[in-house]
């Protein structure tokens, strides 16, 4: 019976054959889009599921909240590991220091490898919280005492190749040439989806041998530091309220008494593993990747259900548009002893048949639109991943879904039919199954016209945010970075003065990072006003005396400090408000307390957007690098071009990375462009409007496709109407009218009801920008336009044929 109801299918199928065309591509889209964006959810939801007991492991951060704002860093203070140590509801707690080496050696081998990544210093009880597998070394002799290393067995590889784990156990590493190490453990890699991505362990106790010293020694509550990190694994009966309550008391004990006088709070907060992924208050450990964002996930996973929801009313839509068809089909069966289950039966295998192959399309679709989405979809999600257990039931439950979503109620319909009113021809069609298209297509039309109006009204906000002046120069700058490993400022000043050699290169200056720059500095500075004492966050820039004037920004009373080694400030317009002075003019002279000591205001300069314009500009300080010890301030070679044309840039770094290598022969070249840097701030916005136009277009394709279909129907049930009209002298554009009327209303209606459902989201989501674009009606004027021009389109690509067929044809049974 079962083979008998497919084979039913196949050849009802290819009967209608536009109709299952209009129908598998509905569903194909949809289907597609749901498989790629599911494959996604999966992936960034299924990272570090696999570690034992992993509900119970967190990560300690620090919330600071002030009159200012919030500030989130995902370290601690190191004194806050020994504090905790020993309470009942915690089984372990493990604190480690992220370090990024200039270089380790295996001397043996006379191998050398520089900026090694993922280096920590741990102590034993991270690989109590951690479950790594062993492969080589004792677990419960190794990192107690200094100079100690374990390694994974991946960099184990890489630094004593051709040897088994076994035999690396007892040789030496040597780090920044001061560091001797012996190897005591090699590890497995993780094999699942991981943020705890370390490879080399190193002793905690090896510290107290690097310029962390001291640190390590006082074990300052105020100092705060993200390279810091501590986890903690609670017992299984622990009180997560007693856990929480204990950390806002340390915080509040050991508060500094100047942040409890200037309303500065400090709190630790737990952070459970799974939310590492995704919280970007926090961030992850591979700072070359972003994180993965819930909100877009959700977005995507809307835009699947919708594009899924379109193709099943389209199969809706046209199954119940067609069931007059098949009204005499369906008679005969029920005379000839068919039951109505058997009939619901085999309408329900027929939409199977179809959904099933829209599910292999869809398949081989996805390995192509996975590639499109590649902004989307993370560099190492697989196609691979559809063998996943999970994945296969997944989509075994979403065929089953949308078999009956889409089959269900047309299957009711079709099997409903009362057997003599169908054999005798008097079956009319329903008002309510007329309802419920008219229903089903306003729906679609609002779901595609609401896509439309917020594809236009993001990149209009896209376009002002990119194009609106950051209040300095953008074009035609870059950065170039000093090594990591190079600390001295000589080789950068060295490599200045030969840029000037350049005739492409128009000014150059030496500084931190450039005034829009994914990193921040941020120090504290005082003021007494009438006996008043005014204390704030500073936002801190570094750069010589050109700095200003090579990025254009305006200075706006007073001067740049004359040399960069004197101890002069120059602040902003926000900060010159915040200080309480009157006017640009009225700070000059005055003075800041900054780092103990009463510095001088020397100049104003204009206020500028440090970052994306999400966010109010805020007060800060452009300082020199008087503090030349180890350390500098200016880290960057920051160079003005004459030119910003391909040809122009091409030359220009080739002479630029020349001049690098003549000074750092041993590094290969950091650079950014400063307007490409400031594209990266709106990095999530422009993934939202591809989105968008994706899902736009795929909308507009699905609801046009179905309204084709639609049309087409009705048009084949009025042919003869048509041709009495054509006989009794109606006009070509009379009947193309009387054909379209009743669709372009449908399209008006959803226009109507998209309009404020659009408006509504769009300006909830522009309040996350401190400047923002207006709501302009032409907007709404374009997509209302648009969407009547498509249907239109689609309308009269049928209408116009059958109001031109010859009448005849149609009347000549009558």
């Amino acid at each position: 019976m079962i083979k008998n109801y497919f084979k039913i299918a196949w050849r009802n199928l290819m009967k209608h054959k536009v109709f299952s065309l209009i129908n598998v591509i509905g569903l194909t889209i949809g289907l597609s889009a749901s498989f790629v964006i599911g494959l996604m959810i999966y992936y960034d939801y299924t990272f570090d599921n696999f570690h034992k007991d992993g509900d119970r492991i967190y990560r300690v951060v620090t919330d600071f909240k002030s009159p200012e704002g919030e500030f989130y860093n995902s370290g601690v203070t190191l004194a806050l590991n020994k504090a905790i140590k020993g309470n009942s509801n915690l089984e372990s707690t493990s604190e480690f220091y992220i370090e990024r080496p200039m270089k380790v050696e295996n001397r043996t081998a006379d191998l050398e490898f520089k900026l090694p990544n993922f280096v920590i210093y741990a102590d034993q009880d991270y690989f109590k919280i951690f479950d790594y597998k062993f492969i080589a070394g004792d677990k419960t002799k190794t990192l107690i005492g200094p100079n100690e290393v374990i390694l994974t067995k991946e960099r184990a590889a890489k630094y004593f190749p051709s040897i088994s784990p076994s035999e690396v156990i007892g040789k030496n590493l040597i780090y920044n040439d001061s560091i001797n190490t012996k190897v005591t453990g090699i590890v497995e890699n993780f094999e699942g989806r991981t943020d705890i991505l370390f490879q080399e362990f190193i002793s905690h106790p090896t510290l107290l041998q690097t310029r962390l010293r001291e640190n390590i020694i006082r074990k300052n509550w105020n100092n705060t530091n993200s390279n810091s990190q501590l986890f903690v694994k609670l017992n299984s009966n622990a009180d997560i309220t007693s856990i929480e309550s204990m950390f806002r008391d340390l915080a509040v004990e050991h508060a500094d008494e100047e942040d409890v006088k200037y309303g500065e709070q400090r709190i630790f907060q737990l952070q459970p593993l799974n939310d590492i992924h995704f919280n970007e208050n926090y961030g992850i450990y591979d700072w070359t990747k972003g994180q993965a964002s819930k909100s877009l996930l959700k977005n995507l996973a809307l835009v699947a259900l919708f594009l899924l929801l379109l193709g099943c009313i389209n199969f809706i839509n046209l199954n119940t548009a067609q069931a007059t068809q098949r009204a005499k089909e369906i008679g005969i069966r029920k005379t000839l002893g068919s039951s109505r289950k058997q009939l619901i039966g085999q309408f329900m295998g027929e939409t199977f048949l179809l959904v099933i192959v829209s599910a292999v399309l869809s398949l081989l679709l996805s390995k192509w639109l996975i590639n499109v989405f590649s902004d989307f979809v993370p560099e190492d999600l697989s196609f691979e991943l559809f063998k996943s257990p999970i994945i296969v039931f997944g989509v075994i439950i979403l065929l089953v879904l949308v078999t009956f979503l889409s089959g269900f109620y047309p299957a009711m319909v079709l099997s409903k039919f009362n057997t003599v009113a169908v054999l005798k021809n008097h079956l009319g069609v329903g008002d309510k199954k007329v309802g419920l298209r008219k229903f089903l297509t306003v729906f679609q039309f609002t779901i595609a016209q609401v896509f439309i109006i917020a594809t236009l009204l993001v990149g209009k906000q896209i376009n002002y945010l990119l194009n609106k002046d950051m209040g300095f120069k953008t074009e035609a700058i870059v950065s170039v970075y000093k090594p990591i490993e190079e600390q001295s400022l000589e080789k950068i000043e060295l490599y200045a003065e030969k840029l000037v050699s350049i005739p492409e290169v128009k000014k150059i200056s030496l500084g931190g990072p450039p005034p829009a720059s994914l990193s921040s500095n941020t120090t504290d500075m005082k003021r007494m006003v009438n006996g008043e004492e005014i204390y704030g966050d500073m936002q801190l820039l570094a750069g010589d005396t050109k700095f200003l004037s090579l990025f254009e920004i305006e200075l706006l009373a007073g001067r740049v400090y004359r040399n960069d080694t004197i101890k002069e400030l120059v602040i902003n317009e926000a900060a010159m408000k915040y200080f309480r002075f009157k006017s640009p003019e009225d700070a000059i002279g005055k003075t800041l307390l900054y780092e103990d000591e009463y510095l001088p205001i020397v100049g104003v300069m204009g206020d500028f957007h440090q970052r994306s314009l999400k966010s109010d500009i805020v007060p800060m300080t452009l300082r020199g690098d008087w503090v030349r010890h180890w350390w500098s301030y200016f880290q960057a070679a920051h160079i003005s071009l004459k030119s910003d044309s391909p040809e122009n840039l091409k030359n220009s770094l080739a002479k630029i990375e020349n001049i690098y290598k003549e000074v750092y022969p041993q590094s290969d070249m950091r650079l950014e462009f400063i307007d490409e840097t400031v594209e990266k701030f709106y990095k999530r916005e422009k993934k939202i409007s591809t989105l968008l136009n994706w899902a736009t277009g795929l909308s507009i394709l699905i609801s046009c496709l179905g309204l084709l279909g639609l049309v087409i129907y009705t048009t084949n049930r009025r042919v003869k109407e048509i041709g009495v009209r054509k006989v009794l002298g109606a006009s070509l554009l009379q009947i193309n009218t009387l054909l379209c009327k009743e669709f372009l209303i449908l399209v008006a209606i959803a226009f109507i009801v998209a309009a404020p459902i659009a408006y509504y989201g769009i300006n909830n989501w522009l309040q996350d920008f401190s400047y923002k674009t207006n709501i302009s009606f032409w907007v709404f004027l374009v997509s209302g336009c648009s969407m009547i021009f498509f249907a239109l389109l689609v309308i009269s690509v049928k209408t116009l044929q059958a109001a031109n067929a010859n009448p005849v044809n149609s009347l000549r049974s009558e």
